[in-house]
């Protein structure tokens, strides 16, 4: 007769599989594909910036040249790096606070959810196609709003040179990229401002809080700080890969690089000119700047809770 054995007991690994196996179940479709589309490009990329390879003869390793290259002798790629950093240090902070600006006003009124759509339609539309809009506006001609209604007042005789004097370029894709940039930060901080217990003004307000601004400072944020983290690593990935928009503005290259950035040198040296393993070396340092500056943020805003 068969007995039981009572000394069995089951393994750590079959009672973790057993709480745990239904969530990464679910969780492998993504997991399969993040791996296949993110990590194994980036590795790839990693492994390629030590080539020299242009995608029509088998490439060749050499080790940190495309590095030692790109640092010490790519003048127009530091030019990019510059007009980059300036770039994001502008475009990134001022995107994200008056996408939670707007977000916490419009979470307070009647019809937010036209106007949510209002503001969320530029980001979801061509950077190209909402670039020309604004190029009527910053038009070099004197037919172009800003210089037709700056000659019609008598401030200037000669219409301005906005994008094609290099001192205005980068200012132009900045204001462009600033009022694009509101979409996405935006619908994630009214998301996360409806989601917020209501309970807790009414607390507050018992505690002595009683203004807007108090509310904000000791209730709401505490309580959206996920959103808040995810807004600014947005914010700042966004902010350095900004491409399309100062090419539509200033074509490629810009006059004296004015508004050349570190992906639209990535892309003449990878699609133009075919040189991937140099195009790979630009692409990793831009993927190590973005990584740093994104787990800076993340330690920050951890601390701060």
């Amino acid at each position: 007769m068969r007995t039981e054995n009572s000394d069995y007991r089951p393994s750590k690994f079959s009672l973790f599989w057993k709480k745990y196996s239904t969530g990464y179940i679910m969780l492998a479709p993504f997991a399969v594909l993040f791996c296949l589309f993110i990590i194994l490009p980036v590795i790839v990329a990693v492994v390629i910036s030590f080539t020299d390879y242009n995608m029509f003869d088998h490439f060749s390793f050499v080790g940190f040249k495309n590095y030692e290259l790109l640092i010490l002798d790519d003048d127009i790629f530091w030019t990019a790096m510059r007009n980059t950093l300036v770039f994001a240090l502008i475009v990134g902070p001022i995107g994200y606070f008056l996408s939670f600006f707007a977000a916490w006003v419009l979470n307070q009124i009647k019809f937010r959810n036209a106007f949510a759509l209002a503001f969320y339609a530029p980001s979801i539309t061509s950077g190209i196609a909402m670039s020309s809009v604004w190029l009527y506006i910053f038009s070099s001609d004197r037919y172009g709003l800003i210089n037709n209604v700056l000659i019609n007042f008598g401030i200037t005789d000669d219409p301005i040179l906005w994008t094609q004097d290099p001192k205005y370029i980068l200012t132009v894709i900045i204001i462009i990229s600033i009022w694009m940039s509101m979409g996405t930060g935006f619908l994630v901080f009214l998301a996360g401002l409806q989601n917020v217990d209501v309970t807790i003004y009414e607390a507050g307000a018992i505690d002595g809080i009683n203004n807007r601004f108090q509310e904000l400072k000791y209730l709401t944020l505490p309580q959206i700080k996920p959103q808040l983290m995810f807004g600014a690593i947005t914010a700042v990935t966004n902010s350095f890969g900004v491409f399309d928009v100062a090419v539509a503005v200033a074509g490629m290259p810009s006059p004296n690089y004015a508004g050349h950035t570190v992906v639209a040198h990535l892309y003449d040296y990878a699609f133009i000119r075919f040189q991937m393993g140099y195009a790979s070396a630009i692409a990793t340092i831009l993927f190590i700047l973005t990584f740093a500056l994104g787990k800076g943020l993340i330690r920050a805003l951890s601390e701060r809770g």
